[in-house]
C-alpha cells in the first residue's frame, strides 16, 4: 500500500524538516535549546522515515495487524502532513516577502512573513480532519434513498424495496469497533427491504477476518433474501502467498458468504419472482482494470438464458464496468456498485475521487438506464471525512413511459 507513495514521503518529510531546520533551528537557537528543537523536529522524522521503509519491504500490501497500520496512517496525517504544510506555506510566505522587499526597496520593516499565520490555520485544519475523521466520521450511518423509474418493471414489482451496502472491510471492525458494524446491520434490517444486496469487499486481506463477524452478518434479514458479489479485496491480491493458498482463501471467503445464508452470484443470476411477474438478480465477478484489480466479469455467462426482455439488476463491484461492458453488452437496466469509497473524504459534497471516476458516488442515468454506486459501509483505513458509512434503499417504480 504504502510503496506506491513512499517517494513523495520520504521527499515530504526530508524536504521539510530541511526547510524548517534551516529557517527556525539553525538561525534562531543555539547551545542546549537547539538540541531540543534538533530534536523536536527530528525524531519523530527519523521514526517515520523507518516506519515508511519498514512497510515498503514487507511483501504484503498491509502488515497482518492492522493497528500497525492504522497507528501509521495516524501518524502520517498528524505529524509529517501537517509539517510539511507548514513549512511550504512559510516557504512560500518567505518567497513572498522577499519578492515584496525587492520590488517596494524596502530596507526598513521588512514585510511580514503571513506564510506561518496561513501554516497555523492549515495545520489546526488537518488535526480536525485526522482527528474527526478517525473517530465521529467513522462511526456515522446515513440512509440515502431513491427511486428507479422504469417501463420495463414488472407490474408485480412496483413498489420493490432494494437494500444496497458496499465495501464492509469487515476486518477494520476489531473488538473495539464492532458495536459499529452492528449498527449498520441494525440499520439494513430496519428497512425492512424486500431484497438486500452487498457489492463486495466483504474483507481486508484475508477470510480470517469475517470470522469474529459470521453471527452478525448472519442477521441480515429479507423477504426475498441477500444476494452478493465478490470484490477486488475479496480475492488473494493483498497478501504474499503462494497459489495453493491464494485459493483456498478465495474459497473459504465464497464458502463463508454462503454459510452466512448469502446468495453468491459469481457470473451468475437469480430470479425473483412475484405471482406471474419476475426480475433478474445478476452478478458478475469483479471486473476491474485488470492492472491494479482483477478483471474477471463475464456478461454473456452472467446472464446465459436470461430472456432479453427481462428486468435485469446487475451486480458489479467495479462501477468503471458499466461503461466498459454492461452497457454495450447487457440491456441490464440497473447496476449497483461500490468500491470508490468516494476516497472516505469530501468537502461540501465535493471529493477527489470525481478526477478518477466518472460514476463514484450516486445515481448515474444513460438513457433510461442507471447505475447506483455506493459510497460504502467501512473501509480499509477507519477514516471517513464528509463521507458517512452509508445504506441505500431503493425503491423500484413502474411507469408507462420515460418523459423526454
Amino acid at each position: 500500500m504504502i510503496t506506491r507513495i513512499f517517494i513523495p514521503i520520504l521527499l515530504a518529510i526530508i524536504l521539510s524538516d530541511t526547510w524548517l531546520f534551516r529557517r527556525y533551528v539553525r538561525r534562531k537557537s543555539d547551545g542546549k535549546v537547539r538540541k531540543v528543537r534538533c530534536a523536536l523536529l527530528l525524531l519523530p522524522s527519523l521514526l517515520m522515515i523507518a516506519a515508511t521503509v519498514a512497510l515498503v519491504v514487507s511483501k504484503d500490501f498491509a502488515p497482518r495487524d492492522f493497528s500497525l497500520m492504522n497507528a501509521y496512517l495516524f501518524f502520517l496525517a498528524t505529524i509529517v502532513v501537517p509539517k510539511t504544510m507548514y513549512a511550504l506555506c512559510t516557504f512560500l510566505g518567505f518567497l513572498t516577502s522577499r519578492i515584496v522587499r525587492a520590488v517596494t526597496k524596502r530596507t526598513q520593516h521588512p514585510p511580514r512573513n503571513y506564510g506561518r499565520i496561513a501554516g497555523v490555520i492549515v495545520v489546526a485544519a488537518i488535526w480536525y480532519v485526522a482527528v474527526y475523521g478517525c473517530t465521529t466520521g467513522f462511526s456515522q450511518v446515513t440512509v440515502r434513498h431513491v427511486e428507479y423509474k422504469s417501463p420495463d418493471l414488472p407490474a408485480s414489482f412496483d413498489g420493490y424495496r432494494i437494500v444496497h451496502f458496499s465495501d464492509a472491510h469487515v476486518g477494520t471492525y476489531d473488538a473495539s469497533r464492532q458495536h459499529l458494524l452492528q449498527q449498520f446491520v441494525d440499520s439494513i434490517n430496519a428497512q425492512c427491504a424486500d431484497a438486500i444486496v452487498f457489492t463486495g469487499d466483504l474483507q481486508n486481506r484475508e477470510p480470517q477476518e469475517i470470522y469474529p463477524h459470521l453471527k452478525t452478518l448472519s442477521s441480515l434479514r429479507a423477504v426475498d433474501g441477500v444476494y452478493s458479489v465478490l470484490g477486488n479485496h475479496d480475492y488473494s491480491n493483498y497478501i504474499h502467498a503462494d497459489p495453493s493458498t491464494c485459493v483456498a482463501n478465495e474459497r473459504e471467503t465464497m464458502r463463508l458468504e454462503k454459510q452466512m445464508g448469502w446468495t453468491l452470484l459469481v457470473n451468475d443470476h437469480h430470479s425473483i419472482c412475484r405471482a406471474n411477474d419476475s426480475i433478474v438478480i445478476a452478478g458478475m465477478d469483479n471486473d476491474g482494470d485488470g492492472v491494479h484489480f482483477p478483471q474477471k466479469g463475464k456478461v454473456t455467462t452472467t446472464l446465459k438464458g436470461v430472456d432479453s426482455k427481462a428486468f435485469v439488476i446487475m451486480l458489479q463491484h467495479d462501477p468503471t464496468a458499466w461503461r466498459r461492458k454492461i452497457l454495450p453488452e447487457s440491456n441490464a437496466q440497473l447496476t449497483l456498485s461500490g468500491h470508490t469509497h468516494a476516497m472516505q473524504f469530501a468537502i461540501f459534497g465535493w471529493s477527489p475521487i470525481r478526477l478518477i471516476y466518472s460514476e463514484w458516488g450516486g445515481m448515474f442515468y444513460e438513457g433510461s438506464r442507471a447505475i447506483n454506486v455506493s459510497t460504502g459501509m467501512g473501509g480499509f483505513i477507519p477514516f471517513r471525512f464528509g463521507v458517512p458509512g452509508e445504506i441505500v434503499v431503493i425503491t423500484l417504480k413502474r411507469i408507462k413511459e420515460l418523459k423526454d
